[in-house]
């Protein structure tokens, strides 16, 4: 039985805000604060070189206009003879203009000095282009680092997470957070830090020498920040809820085609095919609108930002004309406010632009830490020291619920002495997996104990736990590897004659010489290249490696051949020797020799007993019996267990 339960932490609940969300991210960066403090410095050098740039061209198109106007003015006087005289005749626009200008009557441009000046430019340019990109190269470093630790954090936190998360969450969304959702969010910080550092020491760096130059001027350019900031924030408000649900449904579709090719035997077989291809049709469907909306949305603010920039380059270049003709300002000074206002609108519009990405990266870093932020497993306690080894195993009083209003498994008490076999059978639903969930502490009881030679299991570590017990379940499961690799994972310390003996005790040294390659066979992550049959006794072998004191067997048998079964019924026969066995069942005729079989319904025993005693019971073993086998039960001598005699035997051997 499995919880059926909403996980807390799926993708539909309630996102967190953007700004703490976003300050948190930012925090992720805190380990690196040497090459951050290095990284600012270098973004304020190329910002303060990059800003003085403007003002030092001004001085070139004063030099160039003074030369202009001075080649047309007559030779001979002198500037303020030329202005005296302009004011005499009622020139007085003109002659202010003149007056703040530095020209000689009848002398043309200096291209000297104009020279001088853009090579000054092109030295402050070239430096903050260096600066810039160092800058941005030793930021990068700082992200990549970054998101390594964060793998690093999400793989840690997954190995302390309970069953309970994976058993309530879909394994192609928790994928695509781990993989989608990483990459994305380094994506927005690689593409969005730089300029967001460089865009706002641009902003304040710019705003002071507007102000430097004229403080009317940097007024009316400052007009259209806060419309700008409204504009900003109001539509990145809309666009938020839409990049939540692009990257939720994202991971939807992920979950969804995992199911789909994981399972594309079943689906064709049932002829479900097109359903699973409408149910994935409108999950698509779902993200296409998504993501449309949210791209749409806050593709709004740049435009509307260059609208405002646009209106307010006009303002600038109005009144500043008139500065110019009033002689309060040069036109150099004028061309060089226009380059700041200019400067001053294009980071604006930058954050603005990267609003857009910020809102899609902070999304998926809120699905991130919904992950590092699920409850863990509970810690392991003080360990008890006493040793654990001879495998006397008794649950105590046990109940269990993986909902609270959904009872699975109710005051059961059951021991397993060592070196005793015992049989777990049951319907569908009855707990018997669970039970072993239990024992494995992949789930913690509500109520009561089991312990194991006397210890309580919640007082031993999980690692020293399970470092007793031995799996084989119905599901096998292989790594890319070779043949030797996979076997060796049962002990990493093993030696060569450990692996082949477990090999052969195993009978996968009867196949494995028949491969090309014997035991460095390579086989992948499923296992092709042999038989199911086969990758059954892989795992036994592993098993055997492991040597267990507690071994665990659920279903081992279930997906074999007939013949293959009989191969893998004596290597568990062999690998249950001498150690305390839980063995999980449909299958009856597999376990007829255990020294207990348990029978369980709705979470309790109902049954316990051998299998001779159990089927002359008659009671709920006998029926799940009866239903395999429907011929008649008989003993050796050819007595039917119907008799009532209270000396039949059912023996089971027929």
């Amino acid at each position: 039985m499995r919880p059926g339960g909403v996980n807390p932490g799926a993708p539909d609940a309630k996102a967190k805000s953007f700004g703490p969300s976003l300050k948190r991210l930012l925090r992720m960066l805190a380990p690196d604060k040497a090459y951050l403090v290095v990284v600012f410095l270098l973004a304020v050098g190329s910002v303060v070189l990059n800003t003085l740039g403007p003002q030092i061209l001004g001085k070139a198109t004063n030099i160039i206009f003074d030369g202009v106007v001075g080649k047309e003015l007559p030779a001979g006087e002198s500037k303020d003879q030329l202005v005296e005289r302009l004011r005499a005749n009622g020139n007085g626009t003109f002659a202010d203009m003149l007056a703040s200008m530095n020209v000689i009557p009848g002398t043309g441009v200096d291209f000297t000095a104009v020279g001088h000046v853009l090579a000054w430019v092109l030295a402050l340019y070239i430096g903050a282009s260096v600066f810039g990109w160092l800058e941005a190269q030793l930021l990068i470093i700082v992200i990549n680092r970054t998101v390594k630790r964060l793998r690093a954090q999400i793989e840690d936190k997954l190995h302390r997470l309970p069953l309970r998360y994976f058993d309530s969450m879909p394994r192609g969304d928790v994928l695509s957070r781990v993989t989608n959702d990483v990459d994305n969010m380094a994506q927005t910080l690689q593409q969005t830090m730089s300029q967001l550092i460089i865009n706002v020491l641009s902003v304040i760096g710019i705003l002071i020498m507007m102000f430097w130059i004229s403080w009317l001027l940097a007024l009316i350019a400052l007009l259209t920040v806060p419309l700008a900031i409204i504009v900003t924030a109001q539509i990145a408000k809309r666009s938020k809820p839409h990049f939540v649900d692009q990257w939720k449904y994202t991971g939807a579709v992920n979950a969804q085609v995992e199911e789909a090719f994981t399972g594309h035997e079943v689906v064709s077989a049932f002829g479900r095919v097109r359903e699973v291809g409408e149910k994935f049709d409108e999950t698509n469907e779902k993200l296409y609108h998504a993501s449309f909306k949210s791209q749409f949305i806050s593709g709004l603010i740049m435009p509307a930002i260059m609208f405002l920039g646009n209106l307010n380059y006009v303002l600038i270049a109005v009144v500043g004309g008139l500065r110019v003709a009033s002689g309060q300002l040069s036109l150099g000074e004028v061309q060089a406010f226009i380059q700041y206002s200019r400067g001053f609108t294009q980071p604006l519009t930058q954050i603005g632009s990267m609003m857009n990405m910020l809102q899609s990266g902070v999304a998926s870093a809120e699905r991130i830490f919904e992950i590092l932020d699920a409850e863990e497993q509970s810690p392991d306690p003080e360990e008890d020291s006493r040793p654990v080894d001879r495998g006397r195993v008794a649950f105590e009083d046990v109940s269990f619920r993986y909902e609270p209003e959904t009872p699975v498994i109710e005051n059961l008490s059951l021991v397993a002495e060592p070196g005793h076999v015992v049989a777990i059978v049951g319907p569908t639903g009855a707990g018997k997996t669970t039970l072993v969930n239990l024992l494995m502490r992949f789930y913690e009881v509500d109520s009561g104990a089991i312990t194991i030679d006397g210890v309580d299991i919640t007082h031993i570590g999980r690692d020293r736990l399970r470092s007793r017990m031995g799996m084989v379940l119905q599901d096998t499961w292989l790594f890319g590897g070779t043949i030797r690799e996979n076997i060796a994972y049962g002990r990493t310390d093993a030696t060569e004659e450990e692996i082949l003996e477990a090999a052969r005790a195993a009978y996968v040294d009867r196949f494995v010489h028949a491969l090309p390659m014997g035991y460095d066979t390579v086989i992948d992550e499923e296992g092709s290249g042999v038989s199911a049959g086969e990758k059954q006794l892989i795992t036994i072998a592993r098993a055997f490696l492991a040597k267990p004191s507690i071994l665990i067997l659920d279903e081992a048998t279930s997906s074999v051949d007939t013949r293959t079964e009989l191969l893998v019924q004596h290597a568990m026969a062999a690998l249950r020797r001498d150690r305390t066995s839980f063995v999980i069942a449909h299958r009856l005729s597999t376990i007829r020799d255990a020294d207990t079989i348990v029978v369980m319904e709705k979470g309790k025993i109902v049954e316990q007993g051998t299998h001779e005693t159990l089927l002359r019971a008659r009671g709920a073993y006998y029926r799940l019996y009866s239903a395999q086998f429907a011929a008649a039960i008989t003993d050796g001598e050819g007595n039917n267990v119907d008799d009532p005699e209270p000396d039949a035997v059912g023996a089971g051997k027929a």
